[in-house]
């Protein structure tokens, strides 16, 4: 069985017609997703598909794109984190290459996902684009006022900031860009520095989706080709990755509760 780390069921691409998609990904042997919030005004419909399907979990978080209008509240953060099917906190943390949102304000929205992550034991799901060294650093140093864990989402950095950040606690999860054949240093970080007991895999549907599937609609299903192919890079079986990755999956999301 296969984990979906992280999708967007409630985007567009994919919110009219969640029977089909969920039943592709059980086909295709994805028996896990976590789909993820990005906003607090999309927090209600991100759990109603959660909370409607087996094997289907929340998180709770604000994107680092919304933090010059959407700084969430400490407390809300805490009493929506205790759902029954939130299992994580975000995605939150830092971009820089769209400039979407003022450095400050994505630092301090990042800041107060990691409190609630520390204070709660959930995991945090971190988005990080051209931003390595203050992602790095913000998280150093909550982690050194109360320890928490999580995971470097769609990772796409350096072989260092993996290593860092690994040395932190943290997982390192890989979407369907590491197929593509331009992604040669990501393919030589997931074969080479991410070790097996680190990794997790993703889709980031609906965006994102890899070979043989470029052009389309991302999906769930489309793990298997991501997972597939980090196997294939790594000289280990389909089967191996797959179990070792859920596994990863479970510990670290450990409020999941694998139901079917």
């Amino acid at each position: 069985m296969l984990v979906d780390s992280h999708c967007h069921l409630n985007f567009p691409d994919l919110k009219n017609r969640h029977d089909e998609v969920i039943e592709s990904a059980r086909k295709a042997g994805v028996g896990i997703m976590q789909t993820i919030c990005t906003k607090m005004s999309e927090f209600d419909e991100v759990y109603a598909i959660a909370d409607k399907y087996e094997n289907v979990y929340a998180s709770i978080g604000v994107h680092p794109h919304e933090a010059d209008h959407d700084q969430p509240d400490v407390k809300l953060l805490k009493t929506l984190s205790k759902w029954p099917k939130v299992i994580g906190i975000g995605e939150t943390g830092l971009d820089y290459y769209y400039k979407n949102a003022a450095p400050e304000n994505q630092k301090e929205n990042f800041e107060k996902h990691l409190i609630v992550a520390a204070d709660e034991g959930l995991p945090v799901i971190v988005h990080t684009r051209d931003a390595e060294d203050d992602t790095y650093n913000i998280l150093s140093e909550q982690m050194s006022r109360k320890p928490f864990t999580g995971l470097l989402h769609c990772f796409t950095g350096s072989a260092e900031m993996a290593q860092k950040c690994m040395e932190l606690g943290m997982y390192i999860s890989i979407s369907g860009i590491v197929t593509f054949k331009n992604a040669i240093i990501l393919q030589e970080i997931v074969r080479d520095v991410i070790p097996l007991n680190r990794l997790l895999v993703e889709t980031d549907s609906p965006f994102l989706a890899p070979v043989p599937h470029r052009g389309k609609p991302c999906e769930p299903a489309f793990t298997r080709n991501t997972a597939e192919f980090i196997a294939s890079l790594k000289g280990i079986s389909y089967e191996e990755l797959a179990k070792e990755t859920t596994e990863n999956f479970l510990t670290l999301f450990n409020k999941a509760q694998l139901t079917s």
